[in-house]
């Protein structure tokens, strides 16, 4: 084994080693240029025709294969009605208290428990906006009325 394979195998070793630290379909195809690089070495080819192939096949297989694998790996990210509620107002028809773990407020035609963003107790009849959902509960802060002019 002459230094340029010794090189190419450190070289895969070490692109593999990050692949499966980061899962990020980036070093997986350096690592398989650099099986290719590998090769040539060992069968005795030139130092530059080594490199010229790590850089080529490594751009070719990040341009071409890198997408196509990541649409079918990454997770699909399904958004849902819940998605649609935030940032809705509604009606407060049981009083909201965070401490006592009580309070209700109608979104729509559907009856969700709530709690307050800052804490404070919300009035039953208080107009609400939902800031965010957590679980079954929409957490809730005082809508501001507009004021007639």
């Amino acid at each position: 084994m002459n230094w340029a394979s010794i090189l190419w195998l450190v070289l895969l070793v070490v692109f593999l080693a990050a692949e499966a630290a980061t899962v990020s379909m980036v070093s997986l195809w350096f690592a398989v240029s650099a099986l290719v690089a590998l090769l040539v070495a060992l069968l005795g080819g030139p130092g530059w025709l080594q490199g010229t192939l790590f850089l080529v096949i490594s751009a070719v297989l990040l341009a071409l294969l890198r997408p196509i694998v990541r649409r079918y790996i990454s997770p699909r990210i399904t958004a849902t009605n819940v998605d649609s509620v935030i940032g809705s107002t509604g009606l407060v028809t049981a009083a909201i208290d965070n401490v006592s773990a009580a309070g209700q407020v109608k979104l729509g035609a559907m009856e969700w428990t709530a709690r307050s963003t800052s804490g404070q107790p919300i009035p039953v009849g208080t107009l609400v906006k939902v800031d965010r959902i957590e679980g079954v509960k929409a957490f809730v802060s005082p809508a501001e009325v507009p004021a007639n002019v």
